[in-house]
C-alpha cells in the first residue's frame, strides 16, 4: 500500500522532467498516473463512511483536473477553455472535501466568513503580483474562496477537536492552497520560473497524498 507513495513522488518529478522538456503528451500521462497513485492510496485505506466517500470524490476530482490542466499544453487552441475547466473541477474537487469535514464543525458560519475575509485580502494581494483576463480573476477569486474556506474549517476542527485525522487532512489542504498560490504566482505572474513549478507540483502531490492518508484515521 505505502509503495504508493514514493511512486506517486518518483512519477509526478518525471512527469515535472517531460514538461520541461515540452514533451506534453508524455507529461499529461505520467501526471495522470502519479494523480492516480493517491487515488488508489485512498481506496485502499478509506471506510464505508459518508466522510470516507466524499473525500475519495474529491481525490477522484483533483485527479481528473490534473490531467486536464496539462491538457491545455496538447490542444493548445483550446488551452484557455481547456484549464478554466480543470479549475471548474478543481474547485468541485474542494467543495467535495468541504461537505466531508463540514459537520464536524461547530462554528460553520464564523469559518465561512473568515475565509471570505482571508479571501478578500489574499486576491488583494495576488492582484498586485498578477496579470489576468477578467474571466481568469472571476474564477479565481471563487476558486481561491473555497479553498480558503475549506482550511478555515478543516483548522478550526483540528483546534477545537483534535485528532489525527483532522490534523493530516488539515495539513494536507494547507499544502494544497499554498500550492495553488505558487500556481497563480506562476502562471500569471510577471515571469514563469521552473523552481516555482517544481515547489508548485511538489506541494500539491504531497497535499493530496496526506487528505488520501487522512482517511486512515476515521
Amino acid at each position: 500500500m505505502y509503495i504508493l507513495i514514493p511512486a506517486c513522488l518518483i512519477i509526478a518529478a518525471l512527469f515535472i522532467f517531460q514538461e520541461h522538456r515540452e514533451n506534453y503528451t508524455a507529461a499529461v500521462i505520467l501526471k495522470g498516473l502519479a494523480s492516480l497513485c493517491f487515488v488508489v492510496l485512498g481506496f485502499m485505506i478509506s471506510n464505508d463512511s459518508s466522510v470516507s466517500r466524499t473525500i475519495l470524490i474529491g481525490l477522484c476530482l483533483g485527479a481528473a483536473a490534473d490531467v486536464l490542466l496539462n491538457l491545455r499544453y496538447v490542444f493548445a487552441a483550446k488551452g484557455k477553455l481547456i484549464f478554466l475547466v480543470g479549475i471548474l473541477v478543481f474547485l468541485s474537487g474542494h467543495i467535495a472535501y468541504l461537505i466531508a469535514v463540514m459537520p464536524m464543525n461547530t462554528q460553520p458560519w464564523l469559518c465561512i466568513i473568515a475565509g471570505i475575509v482571508i479571501t478578500a485580502l489574499l486576491m488583494k494581494w495576488l492582484f498586485t503580483k498578477i496579470t489576468a483576463a477578467k474571466a481568469f480573476k472571476i474564477f479565481g477569486i471563487v476558486y481561491i474562496g473555497a479553498i480558503v474556506i475549506l482550511n478555515c474549517v478543516a483548522f478550526f476542527n483540528l483546534f477545537v477537536s483534535g485528532g489525527t485525522f483532522t490534523k493530516v487532512f488539515a495539513i494536507g489542504v494547507y499544502l494544497f492552497l499554498i500550492s495553488d498560490i505558487v500556481l497563480i504566482l506562476n502562471t500569471f505572474g510577471s515571469e514563469t520560473k521552473f523552481s516555482l513549478r517544481i515547489a508548485n507540483l511538489s506541494l500539491y502531490y504531497i497535499g493530496q497524498i496526506l487528505i488520501a492518508l487522512s482517511l486512515l484515521y476515521l
